[in-house]
């Protein structure tokens, strides 16, 4: 007997991914002991109690033999399809290959592979997509290809059934009944497993390759030999010999691959990273589409006629998703030219080139979506035209990634999310801001849907475009005002650096001051409050006033010290009034609050009481506790550079505390505390008093749970506002629309603006914005993202339209 050529050994990637498929087998067998034995003991049926506990008993008895033949099969197998690419001799063919012809048992294992497989592709549609993307780049392919995956569902389907023929072989009762239910306990358990080896190659820092169209080719089911498209690889063709064969084998007949094909998409793949894998026919169909409706698209948006017309088209009226009103026409010229919803339009074309049904619902699902989204009132029917324009780059993002519809970090969703909060915050397109703001939109829209839209960088690129655009408009709006302190931004960076420095000061005094025997009360005024009245009294006056000021801690420290004699006892109440006057001017510098003077008046008056009952202190000791405290007082403050990075909620004590001139506030509209009538009710916003959106209301059944939305009102929102975005503000007049232009490095500061071609400013500390938030006067134009928003709106929709249905008989 001939012997057998030794298994061509496997890469790591693929050996540890065939591992993980022997580990969730095994799993799986031993999970299928335990199951068919309760699925004994529920059923009444004798003849099927008998079968399940037959099946249980072999199984349970001849584990390891199923293991076995499972691995060995499956390392055959892997080993024969593996052996071309890797440029090693195949190994010679045993069992049952080795014949010509095949009993009926085969063919019967054949068939019950395939079932097996079409199950699993059911099931685990995503996964074994991007596990595809990601074997077809370890395989140096250079495009995804389901014929060429070593732990495809094919393959380990005709591993099972060998397996479950090793341990009942004349019994086909209970060879029926085991393969079900192993089969089962399997199918639920490779999604993870799934899961698990892509990312293992993710961690790995491999990169997925782009899916290759394969022609359907007739065979008898022989889908693990290594052919493609009916043509046998043979052991001594290299890897790129290999790719270039698959690429002009399987070139799809609407995109032919040119000559040099093999190379042109391995650069492609290295281009990026393409948004998951999609039915060859499917993504060719929708290139097309995008590709014809892109020149036209381009046109009507130059023309400037019609901003949007958001028509129902006929082809869809079966699906559930389709919407109960009439059409909407959204117009800003003189006529109304009908934007139809591409995918509906087309969604016959699209049903059928759909690999499976999880397509046919993400089809439906889009179209819906779209439909929402240019019917959104608070869309501006501008921006409204360049995001119908972006169907059909949407839908080739959601149907190759399921992270589209459950991340909102999702770059394809955040950039229509993003253009469609912007262009809320601009009340006219025909000032100059809105229209650089449309110019630019236009022009990223438009080299998206022209262009490549299947790699992901394509959109980070334009969301990196569209921010810096965002960034740089709202720092020139901002330095247009208080110009005379060199513009808003500038003026509030200052006053961010002072008081970090100011805050960094305080925590060392406030340490430097433990020893010294004072209240905590005390200690924490001259660390947080004092300290700040002669870092400005240095700016104000020069250094006499801060040395005064420096000289009136160092009595106010001593002031609280014992006083036993007659003597001390004298010359303390005859400096007291001065010292009162000191405390008030300064305090009167950097505007304390009355309240807060009146509750450190509070504690002060009854700690002078206590002092002049107590012993007096040694000369010495009241000599060395001066020296101590002048010391301690005259630390030098910190240099910027020295600080550490800001964090806002650290921040805001000290930031309410940062005293402005009156030119200054006024100058940038600094909003006071006080000048808010915090008692007062809310008035309820006209046509905006929507209710938040929740995970529940944006979660379609049969697609990946969402994140978590963002809020779009109460406290959290303070850490959630974004640069350029529209919000409501309520102040004395009523609610006001405002947009954010500025935010300072630590988030202390926030300038918003107001008006239309007269703007105003409105600046406010991190603590004030706390305060509007938790009070709801503060709060977003939109109560949740584009995207959340017609989602939400579509499932309310169907919710209406299923119970009209007629229940069948």
């Amino acid at each position: 007997m001939k012997t057998p050529a030794p298994t061509p050994r496997l890469p790591p990637f693929l050996e540890s991914a065939v591992q993980r498929v022997r580990m969730a087998a095994r799993s799986a067998a031993e999970q299928a002991v335990n199951t068919l034995g309760l699925a004994a003991l529920a059923t009444n049926n004798v003849f099927q109690r008998d079968a399940l506990l037959g099946a249980q008993f072999e199984l349970n008895r001849k584990l390891a033999i199923f293991a076995l033949s499972f691995n060995d099969t499956l390392d055959r197998r892997v080993a024969r399809d593996m052996a071309p690419l890797l440029g090693q001799a195949a190994p010679a063919p045993t069992d049952w290959d080795a014949l010509s012809l095949v009993d009926n048992q085969e063919v019967e294992n054949q068939v019950s592979a395939e079932r097996f497989a079409l199950e699993i592709q059911h099931q685990c549609e995503w996964e074994l997509r991007d596990l595809d993307a990601f074997m077809g780049a370890v395989l140096g392919l250079g495009q995804a290809e389901r014929a060429r995956n070593p732990v495809r569902p094919e393959l380990l389907g005709l591993a099972l059934m060998r397996a479950v023929h090793a341990v009942v072989s004349d019994r086909p009762d209970t060879r029926k009944v085991l393969a079900t239910e192993v089969g089962r306990c399997l199918a639920g358990a490779l999604k993870q497993t799934y899961l698990d080896i892509a990312g293992d190659l993710r961690d790995a820092g491999v990169q997925p390759a782009q899916l290759a169209v394969q022609r359907s080719t007739t065979g008898s089911g022989n889908t693990g030999s290594g052919n493609t498209g009916g043509r046998s690889t043979s052991g001594a063709e290299t890897l790129e010999a290999a790719a270039a064969a698959n690429s002009a084998t399987n070139a799809t007949p609407l995109h032919p691959t040119p000559p040099g094909g093999a190379r042109r998409v391995r650069g492609a793949a290295r281009r990026g990273r393409p948004i998951g894998a999609v039915a060859p026919q499917l993504a060719g169909l929708i290139r097309e589409l995008a590709a014809g409706h892109a020149g036209a698209g381009r046109g009507s948006a130059a023309a400037g006629e019609v901003d949007i017309a958001v028509g129902h088209p006929t082809g869809w009226a079966g699906s559930d998703l389709a919407p109960a009103g009439p059409a909407t026409t959204v117009t800003t010229g003189s006529s109304a030219e009908p934007a139809p919803n591409l995918i509906f339009a087309h969604r016959e074309q699209l049903r059928q080139m759909a690999s499976g049904s999880l397509d046919h619902m993400v089809i439906d699902v889009v179209g819906s979506l779209f439909e929402q989204i240019l019917s959104d009132p608070k869309v501006p029917p501008q921006m409204a035209r360049q995001i119908a324009r972006l169907q059909l780059p949407v839908l080739r993002a959601a149907l190759g990634d399921p992270s589209f519809f459950s991340s909102r970090k999702h770059p394809v969703r955040r950039f229509v999310n993003r253009i469609a909060s912007l262009a809320c915050a601009y009340d006219d397109f025909e000032q100059p801001d809105g229209r650089a703001f449309m110019a630019l939109v236009k022009d990223l829209v438009h080299q998206i849907a022209a262009g490549d839209f299947e790699h992901m960088e394509v959109y980070e690129a334009q969301l990196t475009q569209l921010e810096a655009f965002v960034a740089e408009q709202a720092h020139q709006e901002a330095q247009a005002q208080a110009p005379a302190q060199g513009g808003a931004g500038e003026l509030l960076a200052r006053k961010e650096t002072e008081a970090r420095v100011q805050q960094a000061h305080a925590q060392t005094l406030h340490a430097a001051l433990a020893p010294v025997p004072v209240d905590d009360f005390l200690r924490e005024f001259l660390a947080h409050t004092w300290s700040l009245v002669v870092a400005r009294a240095e700016v104000a006056a020069g250094e006499p006033l801060a040395e005064r000021f420096r000289i009136a801690g160092r009595e106010l420290v001593m002031s609280v010290q014992p006083k036993g004699s007659p003597a001390a006892r004298k010359a303390f109440l005859m400096g007291l009034p001065q010292l009162m006057k000191n405390l008030n001017a300064g305090m009167d510098l950097i505007r304390v609050p009355e309240v807060q003077r009146k509750a450190f008046y509070a504690k002060l008056l009854p700690a002078h009481a206590d002092s002049l009952k107590g012993a007096p202190l040694r000369t010495l000791d009241h000599n060395m506790m001066v020296k101590q405290v002048e010391q301690i007082l005259a630390t030098p403050r910190p240099m910027p550079a020295e600080l550490p990075a800001p964090r806002p909620a650290e921040m805001a004590d000290s930031v309410v505390r940062a005293a402005f001139t009156d030119e200054e506030a006024q100058a940038i509209g600094l909003l006071d505390e006080a000048s808010v009538n915090w008692n007062g009710t809310v008035d309820i916003v006209v046509g905006g008093d929507e209710p938040e959106l929740t995970e529940v209301d944006i979660n379609i059944a049969g697609l990946p749970a969402p994140e978590a939305v963002e809020p779009s009102r109460g406290k959290t929102l303070a850490d959630h506002v974004q640069l350029g975005f529209a919000y409501q503000m309520h102040l004395d007049e009523g609610w006001q629309k405002v947009r954010l232009v500025h935010m300072s490095q630590g988030r202390s500061f926030f300038v918003f603006t107001l008006g239309g071609k007269h703007k105003r400013t409105i600046a406010i500390t991190y603590r004030m914005l706390l305060r509007l938030c938790d009070s709801g006067r503060l709060r977003a134009f939109e109560n949740g993202y584009l995207m959340e928003r017609a989602t939400a709106r579509a499932r309310r929709q169907l919710a209406r339209i299923k119970p009209a249905q007629p229940v069948a008989a």
